[in-house]
C-alpha cells in the first residue's frame, strides 16, 4: 500500500473542468458539410461487443480500438466506425451492392 498524500490547502492538485462537467476527455467535436459531429475515441478495453462499421460494412471485433460518432442532437444516430474509416469517410465513393454472381466491372 502506498502512503497517503496530504496536500496543504494552497498546493492541492488542479482538477480539470471536463471532469467536473462529466464530459469525457476523449470526446471532441468535428464539423463537416453534414453538420457538427460529436466524436469519441474508444480504447480496446472499452469495446465489449462487436459492431458493424458503416464506412466499410465490416465487423469491428470486440476489444478493438474504434471511433464512435453522431451528429449533434441525434444521440440515436450514434455509429461505431473503424478509426481509418472515420478519417477517410469524406473520400469514399458510393457503395455498390452486388449479387453473388454479378461481374465486378
Amino acid at each position: 500500500m502506498s502512503p497517503r498524500k496530504n496536500y496543504p490547502k494552497n498546493r492541492r492538485p488542479k482538477v480539470d473542468d471536463s471532469e467536473i462537467r462529466g464530459v469525457p476527455s476523449n470526446q471532441s467535436f468535428e464539423e463537416d458539410e453534414n453538420g457538427l459531429w460529436i466524436v469519441r475515441k474508444l480504447t480496446g478495453s472499452a469495446a465489449n461487443k462487436p459492431y458493424r462499421c458503416p464506412g466499410c460494412d465490416q465487423v469491428i471485433p470486440m476489444a478493438t480500438p474504434h471511433t464512435v460518432a453522431w451528429l449533434d442532437g441525434d444521440e440515436d444516430g450514434r455509429r461505431h466506425w473503424h478509426n481509418a474509416c472515420w478519417s477517410k469517410r469524406n473520400n469514399r465513393r458510393p457503395n455498390t451492392e452486388r449479387t453473388r454472381g454479378a461481374p465486378r466491372y
